[in-house]
């Protein structure tokens, strides 16, 4: 099964972006994020004719919004409202009787890394901690979990560690959170651990940037982990950086795994 995460910053505007991605990557299941639309909206038709009949989304107007997109059965659909939002953030389905599949949009945070000053940061780590809360004590087996998860947890998933330690994403309270949910939460990590500790890996790059690939100034915001029992089924995992110098891109490109 290949399966891939991307936040795809407007489903609809990007359409046949996917639909071109699907193909040319053979992907069998793909998790996006940021859908931008209601469930009305959502472009199962489109996903449908091209192949990927099955279908489990949650979005809202303008903002959010995450769905699972299969040529795979898709079974058990469900969703958590954390951290008492009532947001389009998480959606889960299992894949044709085999794992689970979490597929989360965490909170960007806003700009000031200071939970006092900015409610956003403080709901983003009430996010991360609830999410830490609720996989400690159903201890993952037989799933995965991905997703824009909006935090560079080590050095090497930035341009600069120490010119972004004190901007949002890559803040020691945010990095802290996210790896005590991975150690906590029962995960595993199977980007890092495919490319090492040492390889430079980044996911999205902002559009801000006049030219985005000479800058290279990115950052590792969208994740894939694997409960423990599958860790050592992964064989391979690549990250499709030139999605991010396509027309009309995203400012995020999809991770790929196949297990």
């Amino acid at each position: 099964m290949r399966l891939a995460t991307w936040n795809i910053n407007s489903v609809r505007l990007r359409i046949n972006l996917v639909t071109d991605f699907l193909r040319a990557a053979d992907i069998d299941v793909l998790c996006l994020q940021e859908t931008k639309t209601e469930d009305a909206h959502f472009p199962a038709a489109a996903l449908a004719e091209a192949g990927w009949a099955h279908h489990a989304y949650r979005g809202e107007k303008s903002y959010n919004g995450v769905a699972i997109i299969s040529r795979l059965p898709l079974s058990e659909p469900g969703h958590m409202d954390w951290a008492g939002r009532g947001d389009c953030r998480h959606i889960s389905a299992r894949i044709d009787d085999g794992p689970l599949v979490h597929n989360f949009y965490v909170p960007a945070g806003g700009d000031v890394p200071d939970r006092e000053a900015n409610p956003k940061f403080g709901h983003k780590l009430d996010f991360i901690s609830e999410m830490t809360g609720h996989f400690a004590a159903n201890n993952p087996q037989n799933a995965i979990l991905v997703g824009d998860l909006n935090i560079a947890p080590l050095a090497e998933d930035v341009w600069s560690t120490r010119q972004l330690r004190n901007v949002v994403s890559h803040t020691p309270v945010e990095r802290e959170g996210l790896l005590r949910l991975i150690e906590d939460g029962g995960w595993h990590d199977v980007v890092r651990s495919h490319f090492g500790p040492e390889e430079i890996l980044y996911s999205w790059w902002s559009y801000r940037a006049r030219d985005w690939a000479a800058s290279d100034r990115g950052r590792r915001l969208d994740h894939v982990w694997t409960s423990h029992d599958l860790a050592d089924s992964i064989r391979s995992v690549s990250i499709e950086r030139h999605l991010r110098g396509v027309e009309k891109p995203s400012d995020h490109v999809p991770t790929v795994i196949e297990l």
